[in-house]
């Protein structure tokens, strides 16, 4: 879901930083506010464990990359802001040291990995897994369902962002000047793929590490005002 330079024109792309900043701001003061001590070494770790995660890209049609995040086991953990924070520190340092997404998307990456993924999933998690016991085989599963649907919703935003820019950035010949495929293509092409394969290893992975976390510290799982 990477998107790399030159495939947003400055209409989108400058949108998405002015919606970011705020965003970001929002989101320090939250974890600020509500991380625990305990928690804070998490953080670092989700940030490391997003940024190896989404080192592992494979190109898709269309211009951009599948893979998994890792982003909503991130947000069951410490929850969804301090998520969008670690996964926004992962997407910046892959931008500007590793040239995987590009400078001027960086706001556009992070509101649809950062942003939209962590918050869609943890919700989805805590409507599916609301009443179930921390070690519970439904908490696993509601984990598994998250991760998928998070990533999933990412990858629509995404695609829509690249479809709308044939509609708003043209040259004084009619021709797209950015993206070049209108959005009949890039939803489903983008679609597919994470519905069939990256969704799926997104959901495996986060159901797994809930199983793992059930297993040796279920505490972790408790929503963020409950953990000591």
């Amino acid at each position: 879901m990477h998107i790399p330079d030159g495939y947003l024109g400055p209409a989108t792309y400058g949108t998405l930083y002015a919606v970011m900043v705020p965003i970001w701001g929002l989101a320090s003061k939250i974890v600020r506010r509500t991380l625990k001590q305990r928690q804070v070494p998490f953080l670092a770790l989700g940030a490391a464990f997003s940024f190896v995660i989404m080192m592992f890209n494979i190109p898709i049609p269309g211009g951009s990359t599948g893979h998994a995040v890792g982003g909503v086991i991130v947000a069951i953990l410490l929850g969804p802001w301090p998520a969008l924070i670690a996964i926004s520190i992962a997407l910046v340092i892959q931008a500007l040291l590793f040239g995987d997404g590009g400078i001027t998307a960086i706001g556009a990456n992070c509101f649809n990995i950062a942003f939209v993924m962590p918050m869609v999933g943890y919700l989805v998690y805590r409507l599916l897994s609301q009443g179930a016991a921390l070690t519970s085989r439904r908490r696993w599963i509601a984990g598994a369902v998250a991760g998928y649907i998070g990533l999933n919703v990412a990858a629509v935003t995404t695609a829509i962002m690249f479809g709308l820019q044939p509609l708003i950035a043209r040259g004084s010949d009619g021709r797209p000047l950015y993206f070049p495929y209108p959005l009949e293509v890039a939803v489903p092409v983008m679609a597919a793929q994470h519905l069939l394969l990256f969704g799926v290893i997104e959901a495996v992975l986060t159901g797994l590490l809930v199983i793992y976390f059930q297993r040796s510290d279920p505490s972790m799982l408790e929503p963020m005002g409950r953990k000591k």
